[in-house]
């Protein structure tokens, strides 16, 4: 059912206003309940992103100290990590220099100790004593082109040497030793008169 009334102006002319029951109360309630219905869900909304926060350190200035501590702990493992290289390090054994040859005195002194010393081809007793006296002869060689005189001051004993051992090659068997017999001999006492006319080499 409608309700009609007339209102005057100051000036006079009437205007009608047209309302229903619904307009004197309930027109209004729709939009109020909405009004009020949006209002509660932003506060449910704060308050759940408030207890995010709240739980996950969220908020303002929560990242600061997430980030000294995760500065920090950098800074620990940087410290842990050279630490451990320290004591690996320290753990390593120190590297053992390998020694040069033997200076020429000290390696014609060892070949000097054979002159005494003989064997008999085919005796079954020449493989330690022809061993032993190539290997002399080795070690001398190698004395003599490390010396600091150069290889040109041993000039004869390094080409005796050399002709022995292009002979020997690399078989040091006591057949083949015996089979050189003579040269290795030879080569030996050939070195012992050449040391003995330049006694500052091995003095």
């Amino acid at each position: 059912m409608l309700f009609r009334d007339a209102v005057r102006t100051t000036t006079g002319t009437a205007v009608r206003t047209t309302t229903g029951t619904a307009a004197r109360g309930g027109a209004h309630r729709p939009v109020r309940t909405g009004l009020r219905t949006g209002a509660l869900a932003v506060i449910v909304a704060a308050a759940l992103v408030s207890c995010t926060q709240a739980s996950s350190g969220g908020g303002p200035g929560a990242g600061v100290p997430t980030a000294s501590a995760d500065r920090a702990r950098i800074a620990e493992d940087a410290e842990n990590a050279d630490l451990a290289e320290r004591e690996a390090a320290a753990e390593e054994p120190a590297a053992v220099p390998t020694p040069g040859p033997a200076l020429v005195r000290d390696a014609f002194a060892t070949l000097q100790a054979t002159l005494d010393d003989t064997c008999t081809p085919g005796a079954g007793d020449c493989a330690y004593f022809l061993g032993r006296v190539t290997r002399e002869l080795t070690e001398l060689d190698e004395s003599m082109r490390a010396d600091g005189k150069g290889p040109g001051h041993f000039k004869k004993p390094l080409a005796d040497m050399k002709a022995l051992f292009d002979k020997l090659g690399d078989d040091r068997s006591e057949a083949h030793l015996e089979k050189y017999f003579s040269e290795i001999v030879g080569t030996r006492d050939g070195i012992n008169t050449w040391m003995q006319d330049h006694p500052d080499d091995y003095r």
